[in-house]
């Protein structure tokens, strides 16, 4: 495509998406892509920026989170945003350091009413009808024959074996706990993902409690936290989940992330003080998603790399 057809493109998909969102009652909000503050995540590295020759002080966001969050809990209501997202270290056929994220947020909905609304999504991005519900546990005894929800260490380690998934050998040493979710993340990517959204969108739900990031659990199977992804044609397009709003929660979360980060040689981030502050009674339940737009554009257009359907990128701006 050249150029003209690349902004004809995301113009047509970013006016279907506001569509969507803008009849379902939510506002459209921007926040600042610079902040003082960023949410501690195990696998993603933030750009840390220096302001006025001083040494860093602030954060390009690797989403919109921290701040939409905060406008949660000054009483917004719903809300979505296309916002510039930024991370460290990610380059590839699916990945750039800038990217655009549409993240939102639905205060008092769950993963059944956001079901529906990752359908319309896809229909009026993609043209796509229907969708399809998956558990971790139908998905990966169906494609890596082992149940992440029950699994032992050494069951998701031969079960890897098995479908000749190779772990780094500094697994070797890591603690239990971070050899287990390597081989599911491992599993996932290269044996149950290229699997999903084949016909029509899957949304894969029922996530083990390890990989909860920021989903509260699911308080009638306890093993299981209330997160979910959605895959097209083996792509992973949005992940989200029902948010944990429990401020002494979170405060762990954040500190089990760091520990991640620790282990991997990545540092830890500070602790975004004014992000927990905002947890509490003034924070609503309700899910929180993240949808990559430009791969959902590379997707209406038939692409397989989201070079194909931006004209810049990080290498070349």
């Amino acid at each position: 495509m050249n150029a003209r057809e690349v902004l004809e493109l995301r113009q047509r998909v970013r006016r279907a998406l506001r569509e969507v969102f803008d009849g379902r009652g939510f506002l459209e909000v921007d926040t600042p892509v610079l902040a003082t503050e960023v949410l501690p995540e195990a696998h993603i590295d933030p750009v840390a920026v220096s302001v006025d020759g001083g040494p860093p002080t602030h954060y390009l966001q690797p989403s919109p989170e921290l701040l939409m969050k905060r406008l949660l809990a000054a009483g917004s209501g719903p809300i979505y945003q296309f916002a510039r997202s930024f991370r460290a270290g990610e380059i590839g056929r699916l990945h750039d350091v800038e990217f655009v994220l549409l993240e939102w947020y639905a205060p008092a909905a769950t993963l059944d009413d956001t079901v529906p609304l990752l359908e319309h999504v896809c229909s009026a991005a993609l043209g796509s009808a229907g969708i399809e519900r998956l558990t971790c546990t139908d998905a990966f005894l169906a494609h890596a024959r082992v149940d992440p929800l029950a699994a032992t260490l050494d069951d998701m380690l031969a079960a890897a074996d098995r479908a000749g998934v190779d772990l780094p050998d500094s697994l070797a040493t890591a603690p239990d706990g971070v050899r287990w979710d390597r081989a599911f993340e491992s599993l996932l990517a290269e044996v149950v993902q290229p699997r999903l959204g084949h016909g029509r969108p899957t949304v894969l739900e029922a996530w083990p409690r390890s990989q909860a990031a920021f989903a509260r659990l699911d308080p009638l199977r306890p093993e299981a936290v209330r997160r979910f992804e959605l895959f097209v044609g083996g792509v992973e397009l949005a992940n989200g989940w029902e948010e944990e709003t429990d401020r002494t929660v979170l405060a762990e979360r954040i500190a089990a992330a760091n520990r991640i980060r620790v282990a991997d040689g990545r540092g830890s981030l500070p602790v975004p003080q004014r992000h927990l502050a905002d947890h509490g009674s003034a924070m609503p339940a309700g899910v929180g998603a993240a949808l990559g737009f430009d791969r959902l554009a590379m997707l209406a257009a038939g692409a397989d790399s989201l070079d194909a359907i931006r004209c810049f990128n990080s290498r070349t701006a």
